[in-house]
């Protein structure tokens, strides 16, 4: 017995390994293959910490923490333009993401820039201030392309008299202009902390906002979908989701459809423009560098950013006059009240100017482009998602291009480089602009739109409250001053 336990346990003892044989061999070469990853992985944070402790001789554990992740993103720029003769791997992969951000920027009438920032600061490997030129170029030719598509690609521009609502453009420009200086001034004022917790909690409020704006005109349009769906089945034909561009009274140029290219109003809004451009290129940078020499906070330096007040107000009141009294003489030579009123029209006018203010002021403050929070500002009025999104890129062109010219003239360097990220955008907005588009006549569903916008602010908040906290942290560790500051 003794001898058939023990040659039982022999045969046991030697199959044992051969069952297990394969596990072990697929094992060992996971093993293997994970070693290099695994390797290399330690050799670069060890060559990460050897810099970190060259440079400082008693860093502290979390600082050096949160100086790890920008150390790795130079240490793989420098080794990628080490391998890369020209043109780099960091720039193709920049240019990959810029053309993803533009399409979706533009689909939504947002300008980008929130997005182009962090492409070019982290991914290009571009300094911040280097960025901040470059991504006014990029905002321009996005905003420039989509505003063309509307005007050339969509029935010869009378479409887009129907979707671009001037008249809240007109209402809007002067007074945005005047809330981002004001908001720049405030800017340097406050406390880098305060910025990124106010611009945290006002863009987190508007991302929530926004979604159940969107759930709501969802909810409408599935409601119509559904009365559509049975009105068609009673009659015996095939109803569209969506009502024809220019015959939609809700739309906020719906009325003005037929009216052909508004030329008048553009040119006010060119007007505008310039006067605004020329007082901002007579004040400068916040370094003081302008066309001509001003003193920064001098007694000419202060008298022309205080002339944008009047100017703001005298081209707002103008404005309002010239359509109360364009809306008398329309109901006199009609003898009743217009039945299609606008959006602009059914508000209360100094609305429009008020919003546009508060707007200028948090784009300016918060140091990003006005599209961000233009667009949900329009929705929470009640302008259409359609209209609002035209009319959003249409007004983000004014502002960025005047930003991008300004920087021109102020002796940028890399001008050619910044044109090619502006061609990327451009074309990538006409493609961004095409999809939603059929998206929307595929689907019926306006409220692509307002999902989208959420979308983008959702990632703008975490990203820049992400890199705002960091610098907040880099300022509390080296022991900068954190309070409020002079605007001079």
């Amino acid at each position: 017995m003794a001898y058939k336990t023990s040659q039982k346990q022999a045969l046991e003892g030697q199959n044992t390994p051969h069952r297990a044989k394969p596990r072990r061999a697929k094992k060992m070469m996971t093993n293997t293959k994970l070693f290099p990853l695994v390797a290399a992985i330690c050799i670069s944070f060890l060559s990460v910490a050897c810099a970190s402790n060259s440079t400082s001789s008693h860093p502290s554990s979390s600082s050096s923490l949160l100086t790890k992740p920008p150390q790795w993103r130079e240490h793989l720029l420098l080794a990628d333009s080490s391998s890369h003769v020209g043109l780099g791997l960091n720039t193709v992969a920049a240019w990959l993401l810029s053309f993803l951000a533009a399409s979706v920027s533009s689909a939504g009438g947002v300008g980008g820039g929130s997005l182009f920032l962090p492409i070019l600061n982290l991914v290009a490997g571009l300094s911040l201030k280097r960025a901040t030129a470059y991504s006014s170029f990029m905002v321009t030719g996005g905003a420039a392309s989509n505003v063309l598509y509307n005007l050339l690609c969509t029935g010869c521009g009378r479409r887009a008299a129907a979707v671009i609502d001037y008249d809240i453009a007109l209402l809007f420009q002067p007074c945005l202009l005047l809330g981002v200086s004001i908001g720049v001034v405030c800017n340097v004022m406050f406390p880098e902390w305060l910025i990124t917790a106010l611009f945290a909690l006002f863009l987190a409020f508007c991302t929530t906002k926004t979604l159940r704006a969107g759930l709501r005109i969802w909810s409408s349009e599935s409601r119509g979908a559904t009365l559509a769906v049975a009105a068609a089945t009673a009659h015996g034909r095939e109803e569209p989701l969506l009502l024809p561009h220019g015959t939609d009274a809700g739309n906020g140029g719906g009325a003005r459809g037929d009216a052909g290219f508004p030329w008048k109003d553009v040119s006010v809004l060119v007007m505008v423009w310039l006067c605004f451009f020329v007082l901002h290129v007579f004040i400068g940078d916040k370094h003081g560098k302008g066309m001509i020499r001003i003193k920064p906070c001098g007694v000419a330096y202060w008298l022309i950013t205080l002339s944008q007040v009047p100017f703001a107000v005298a081209f707002t009141a103008y404005i309002i006059y010239a359509k109360r009294k364009k809306q008398v003489l329309h109901n006199q030579e009609d003898g009743k009240a217009n039945p299609e009123s606008t959006k602009m029209d059914t508000l209360p006018t100094l609305l429009f100017p008020l919003a546009a203010f508060v707007t200028g002021a948090l784009s300016g403050l918060f140091g990003i482009g006005g599209g961000l929070l233009l667009n949900p500002v329009l929705l929470q009025i009640g302008i259409p998602p359609q209209t609002a999104a035209a009319t959003s890129s249409f007004m983000v062109l004014f502002c960025a291009s005047m930003s991008m010219v300004q920087f021109i003239l102020l002796g940028m360097q890399g001008i050619g480089e910044a044109s090619v990220y502006a061609g990327i955008c451009f074309v990538a907005s006409v493609v961004g602009a095409v999809v939603i588009e059929r998206a929307i006549r595929k689907s019926g569903r306006v409220s692509l739109i307002v999902f989208l916008v959420t979308g983008i602010m959702a990632v703008s908040t975490v990203i820049i409250t992400f890199f705002g906290a960091l610098d907040v942290w880099a300022q509390y560790t080296s022991g900068a001053y954190m309070g409020f500051k002079l605007p001079c």
